[in-house]
């Protein structure tokens, strides 16, 4: 047989000018631009941060949203949980990774800025985004209309810089308190809340990232604060909370029809709830009356079940709810030596859904989101 030997390929040289060469040469010369998009999604996680400094152009595509589209048709998606922890004496608190491939648990940056509270987060292309809330300085207290954006590609990048993890968005965003926020079909959207003069608020703003742009829209019927929303088959969910028109909590559920742009409402829901997670096409949820028992929603016919939260590894009466890998995880509001993580999986025969998981934040969880990236 004979060898021919293997011929390079023809090196693409630049000659745009030396400040926008980045943006014209190939992303890896001699390679087809969607297969040098999928060569670079395959390398692990931990390496972006490096292969952000390669080029212009590889930023730009380590930042986009089709980076993480890529990486899900090539099936190297990652599932991580991040936890708000609550620090010594819950006066401080931070974000860490939980260890969900039998790591440790890695701490993030602080969020820039003075401390805040009471602010919504989301999870929009990858990104953990913090919005609104109230900043809490030095015992003065005021309405937040920042917005923090966490990429957790350049995670790493950013800590061995010693640089701020959290970005600012354009602080035109929205000025409410105890607001809900929730992703529907890539924008984001804040309901009711506090406005800055202390009244309950029943507008509804929605961020665009398409167009980096904040708007008003048809807003709730009825003032609303204290509540929280989850998007379920491209419509807005807005349960509990308190109203300014009832004595208590609501059991209205406003539904928002992002394609028709119109509010429905239907009185099914839960009051008083302390912590909700969404698996799946289902919506878990924890009444503050009945902390040992989970309320689960279908939106198919929009329908709940009662199911009894075992004493298994916790004896606490008040919970977090986090998900991961198609479970449901019960993070303990107790100070309890030795306690453990509950978890639900759904998918379980009859009887043996119940069991403990080795995830747990280092302190108490005050909030807990999950990034598939």
């Amino acid at each position: 047989m004979l060898l021919k030997s293997p011929t390079r390929p023809k090196l693409s040289f630049c000659f745009a000018p030396q400040g926008d060469c980045d943006q014209y040469c190939a992303l890896i010369p001699g390679l087809p631009e969607d297969l040098a998009k999928i060569c670079l999604a395959l390398v692990p996680r931990t390496h972006f941060p490096v292969m952000g400094g390669v080029s212009k152009r590889w930023m730009s595509f380590l930042e986009s949203k089709e980076l993480i589209a890529v990486r899900k048709e090539v099936r190297k998606l990652d599932e991580c949980v991040y936890v708000l922890t609550a620090d010594s004496r819950a006066k401080t608190s931070h974000w860490e990774i939980l260890g969900c491939q039998g790591q440790k648990n890695t701490p993030l940056p602080p969020m820039p800025g003075p401390t805040k509270a009471g602010f919504g987060v989301v999870v929009l292309d990858g990104k953990l985004i913090v919005i609104a809330g109230y900043a809490a300085d030095h015992g003065k207290e005021c309405v937040s209309d920042e917005v923090y954006q966490y990429d957790c590609f350049l995670n790493s990048v950013q800590i061995q810089n010693n640089t701020q993890v959290l970005n600012i968005l354009p602080n035109v965003g929205p000025t409410h308190l105890s607001s809900d926020s929730a992703e529907v079909n890539g924008v984001i959207y804040v309901a009711g809340g506090f406005g800055p003069s202390g009244d309950s608020l029943s507008s509804v703003e929605v961020y665009d990232p398409e167009q980096n742009k904040w708007t008003l829209i048809g807003g709730l019927r009825r003032p609303r604060w204290g509540c929280f929303g989850c998007s379920f088959e491209g419509k807005m969910y807005v349960m509990g909370g308190r109203s300014s028109f009832t004595i208590g909590n609501s059991r209205f559920i406003d539904v928002y029809d992002t394609n028709s742009h119109a509010w429905g409402e239907f009185r099914n829901g839960c009051v008083m709830v302390t912590a909700h997670a969404v698996l799946g096409e289902k919506l878990f949820c924890i009444e503050w009356k009945n902390q040992r028992s989970l309320a689960i929603f279908d939106p198919a016919d929009n329908s709940w079940q009662k199911v009894p939260v075992p004493l298994t590894g916790s004896s606490s009466t008040r919970f977090s709810l986090g998900t991961h890998d198609g479970k449901l995880l019960l993070f303990s509001l107790e100070e309890e030596p030795g306690y453990q993580t509950l978890m639900y999986d759904p998918a379980a025969p009859k009887g043996s859904e119940w069991c403990t998981s080795k995830l747990r934040p280092s302190g108490l969880c005050l909030c807990t989101v999950t990034i598939k990236a």
